[in-house]
């Protein structure tokens, strides 16, 4: 019997997302990176009880941290549950980490967390190096959806009627 040399297929399962992140920023960049956390941590997201609006990525003393994002303690963690809101470590190849902070330091870029997910029984975050849009941007952008959505919409009506005929 022999083995499948072909790897398995990802199974990728979403935990939370932060679709205000596509809406604030110009995504120029996005990177898989893996996250340090506890036991109970992990659990409660299996549980899908974490929020990463609020979330960022800061880069001190050459790693970088994911601040802001809240996994709500497990119930049944008692004493070894973990601090909600705390600073977790992202992990990144130290090539990553340098071009990450020539980007933030020197061009003023953001590190917006996308999405946080399982991939393959491992905890994942979609990191994204974001410039900010300003309010002229956002409105433009929501304009253009309007009319990609209309568009969408006079197509799908016109194939319909002729079916109908």
């Amino acid at each position: 019997m022999t083995r499948d040399p072909s790897p398995p297929a990802e199974r990728k399962q979403s935990v939370a997302r932060n679709p205000k992140a596509t809406h604030d920023y110009h995504i120029l960049e996005t990177w898989e990176t893996g996250i340090v956390l506890t036991g109970t941590e992990v659990k409660s997201l299996r549980n899908g009880k974490a929020s990463i609006k609020e979330a960022f990525a800061r880069v001190q003393n050459g790693e970088v941290f994911l601040e802001g994002m809240n996994i709500t303690q497990y119930e049944q963690g008692n004493r070894y549950n973990h601090d909600p809101v705390r600073s977790r470590k992202l992990l990144l190849h130290r090539q990553q980490i340098e071009k990450l902070v020539g980007a933030v330091e020197q061009r003023g870029l953001s590190l917006i967390p996308l999405e946080l997910y399982f991939k393959n029984g491992r905890v994942k975050v979609a990191l994204a190096l974001g410039r900010g849009k300003k309010q002229h941007d956002k409105r433009q952008d929501l304009k253009q959806r309007v009319e990609e959505r209309e568009a969408a919409r006079a197509v799908q009506s016109r194939s319909r009627a002729a079916v109908g005929d």
